[in-house]
């Protein structure tokens, strides 16, 4: 009975998201397999060819014949790994770029068309399951000792609060701003009111806190909650604490926040920041925010220059004020 259970579910979840003709679902020329290598190479840069065929469970000959095709129409280049001659290197050019970026745009829109389709109230339970299904069938999936294995197992992931998570927020704050920006007790004091506030009064279905662990350990924060204004939400507490930078967490959390955002109806997300704070601010604009307005301001014992930016969830009618 389980096995005929797993079987009727994969035929109605692969009929459901059109992978038996992927290319026409996403207005693609490429398959699902070839989307799905783009995406690899796209996430995982300067990635060897061996690592590609472990992690994708692809036959040699297939694997570089799709490579081929890639690097004859200009998305991909191919050369002798940096660490080890005998491996091959592989890289999206620029225009290998913008194509995974289209692919993973087109996806993320049949993707929110489907959940269009789902009870918001019953969105979490879906992710839930979704999770848990992954996590079962994952478990001890890739052997010990192979490329991918330790990146599997000790990765970052992105998860709710702990008990003592929201005090280590506060704490990291105010350390890693001190440290580098020089700002003083009052911004770790606003941090604490901002976090006492959520801890207190939250709605679960519109406010939500993420917390990004590496290793085991926390590394990183970002809070979405309800702002004043009508239908919008507000991206606060953003950190990524210094030595796990560079594994994309920032971008990671920007993208929770909206894509929580939007599931939980909201109309736009905002947020305020400082000019001085340059590798937030790409990833706003990233994400698609836009600065509407800015001001000098003294505060946390520095003088700054205050941002607001915006990200519209909901396209606004034709002459509509923005």
């Amino acid at each position: 009975m389980t096995i005929q259970e797993i079987r009727a579910f994969n035929r109605f979840y692969t009929n459901l998201i059109g992978a038996l003709n992927y290319s026409k679902h996403l207005y693609t020329p490429y398959t699902l397999t070839e989307s799905r290598l783009l995406y690899e190479l796209a996430h995982t840069p300067g990635t060897d060819a061996a690592e590609l065929r472990a992690e994708l469970s692809l036959d040699a000959g297939y694997l570089s014949r799709m490579l081929t095709k890639f690097e004859r129409e200009g998305l991909v280049e191919r050369g002798p790994s940096e660490h080890d001659a005998r491996r091959q290197r592989v890289t999206l050019t620029p225009q290998g770029r913008g194509t995974a970026a289209l692919l993973d745009e087109r996806s993320r829109d049949a993707v929110g068309a489907l959940l269009d389709r789902v009870d918001p109230d019953k969105r979490q339970r879906l992710v839930e399951a979704l999770r848990t299904a992954r996590e079962i069938l994952s478990a001890d999936e890739t052997p010990a000792g192979t490329p991918r294995a330790s990146a599997r197992r000790d990765g970052p992931v992105l998860r709710g609060p702990l008990p003592g998570d929201l005090g280590w927020m506060v704490q990291r704050h105010g350390a890693v701003y001190a440290a580098e920006y020089g700002w003083d007790a009052t911004f770790e004091g606003l941090v604490a009111r901002i976090v006492a506030d959520f801890a207190a009064d939250h709605d679960e279905r519109l406010e939500r806190v993420w917390i990004a662990e590496l290793d085991g350990r926390p590394v990183g924060s970002v809070m979405c909650v309800r702002d004043e204004a009508p239908d919008t939400a507000r991206l606060r507490l953003l950190l990524v604490e210094p030595e796990a930078r560079g594994h994309g967490l920032g971008e990671r959390m920007v993208d929770a926040v909206v894509d929580f955002a939007r599931d939980a109806g909201y109309r736009e997300v905002v947020l305020w920041t400082n000019d001085l704070l340059a590798a937030a601010r790409k990833l706003y604009v990233r994400a698609g925010f836009t600065l509407v307005a800015e001001k000098p301001h003294h505060s946390y014992g520095a003088d700054l220059v205050g941002q607001d930016w915006r990200l519209p969830l909901v396209e606004q009618p034709a002459g509509s004020a923005s």
